[in-house]
């Protein structure tokens, strides 16, 4: 690096001698050149001195005599040498570098820059870079134990915690005050994956105490009149047949609670097989709510079906059937004092909108994302008594998911609630060739 520098010092100083107008214009650039170098440089015409840049001469008189002998010799093919010499006298290392300003080979230039004994300063480095190395991994060791600790201490109290959570201690909480926000995040992953399971472990007792209950009251009531129909109206022909009429009517409150509970279970196992098939989407209405006649002309229900366009659709008819008698069936359940069920549908490009509207007390928007699941219990209290199963909007869930089927639920406060679903329109059939050809047959 020395040499390639001072290389670049003898070219700027061959540049400066060209350039400059007078002997101080010279001086002056040279003194530039050579403000922050540790280089000797002289200057000869025809062989005597005419400027040195210190009063270094005599320092340096051997390897100049050794650098003016080497370019004498070099000349006239040479005009510059650039050599390492070691003198006899001073068993120094010096970098010279001898070249010529002019073309006549008047004014010579020498510089020379002493290349210092490296092994001093290598020695040095050594023992600083052991020392360097030494502290830097004391310090490394430390900030390590420092920042394990920083890290570890939080994910070792969240591991604690998590494994109460393993164990069933659902309503534990995972601070969120660390100092690293990837930990924090986690702990607040795992608080509401804690939320989560509270509520999944009760709504699943909560499933499990009304399973029971909707088995065991028809149960009881289907024991108590048998003993009544054996101890007191085995002879009463009127009695005993009301008594066995509550008997069939408990087993088939008992069989549909058994069917829904199968239902639902087939679907979320996914082995419930669907016969897919085209239908009117009309008719399937139709069919659903010729049994509720009875209810309005009794109850002063009114139900209004809005039905422009007959569209056939793709879909298990009979699957479908049940949708719609659940989403019928709640609304019943559900519907304000005007006893209003509006049922809506529409034809979307490629889909049908099905809606089914009440005009109840509606749902809070907090409870939307649960109404679909088993025995979720509203906030709301104000609906009809139903013999309803619990598991109608669980079963309407599956069945559309399995269908591939959009479906949703609106609602507001006091207004009443909306649940639709859409399915696909059924392709228009391909005509056959022999159909088309009568066609043009009968055109003609």
């Amino acid at each position: 690096m020395k040499i390639i520098s001072s290389e670049k010092k003898a070219a700027l100083i061959t540049d400066v001698y060209n350039n400059s107008d007078n002997r101080k214009e010279f001086i002056d650039g040279i003194q530039d050149i050579l403000s922050s170098d540790d280089i000797y440089l002289q200057i000869e015409h025809k062989g005597n001195p005419v400027y040195s840049s210190d009063s270094r001469t005599e320092g340096y008189q051997a390897e100049l005599d050794q650098a003016r002998d080497s370019l004498n010799e070099a000349a006239p093919n040479k005009s510059d040498i650039a050599l390492t010499l070691v003198t006899d006298k001073t068993q120094r290392e010096t970098w010279v570098y001898a070249g010529y300003l002019d073309a006549s080979h008047d004014t010579a230039m020498y510089l020379l820059s002493p290349l210092y004994p490296v092994g001093t300063t290598v020695e040095i480095m050594q023992n600083q870079l052991v020392y360097i190395t030494l502290g830097s991994l004391i310090f490394g060791l430390l900030f390590a134990v420092y920042a394990s600790i920083r890290i570890a201490r939080p994910i070792d109290d969240i591991n604690k915690k998590a494994k109460n959570l393993a164990k069933g201690d659902y309503g534990i909480t995972f601070p969120t005050r660390y100092s690293y926000s990837e930990i924090n995040e986690l702990a607040q992953t795992l608080n509401k994956a804690s939320s989560e399971l509270e509520r999944s472990s009760n709504l699943q007792r909560d499933i499990v105490a009304n399973v029971s209950h909707d088995l065991r009251t028809p149960l009881t009531m289907v024991k108590s009149y048998a003993e009544m129909i054996r101890d007191l109206s085995g002879d009463n022909p009127e009695k005993r047949n009301a008594h066995l009429q509550i008997i069939i009517d408990e087993a088939d409150r008992l069989n549909s609670l058994v069917n829904d509970l199968m239902t639902l279970s087939d679907v979320q196992a996914g082995t419930l097989q669907l016969n897919i098939e085209r239908f009117s989407i009309k008719g399937l209405f139709d069919s659903v709510l010729q049994p509720y006649g009875v209810l309005q002309q009794k109850e002063g229900y009114s139900i209004v079906f809005n039905c422009r366009q007959d569209v056939e659709v793709i879909g298990d008819s009979e699957r479908i059937k049940q949708v719609v008698a659940n989403l019928l069936s709640n609304a019943v359940k559900y519907c304000g004092d005007d006893k209003k069920i509006f049922i809506n549908v529409k034809k979307w490009g490629k889909r049908v909108h099905c809606e089914v509207v009440d005009h109840g007390p509606g749902i809070k928007a907090s409870e939307l994302p649960y109404i679909w699941e088993r025995y979720y219990k509203s906030s709301n209290n104000h609906v009809r008594a139903s013999k309803s199963s619990g598991l109608g909007l669980s079963i309407v869930k599956e069945i559309l998911i399995a269908h591939n089927a959009r479906f949703g639920v609106e609602s507001k406060m006091g207004r009443g609630t909306t649940f639709w679903f859409e399915l696909e329109v059924a392709p228009e059939p391909k005509a056959s060739k022999g159909s088309r050809h009568g066609l043009l047959h009968r055109s003609h």
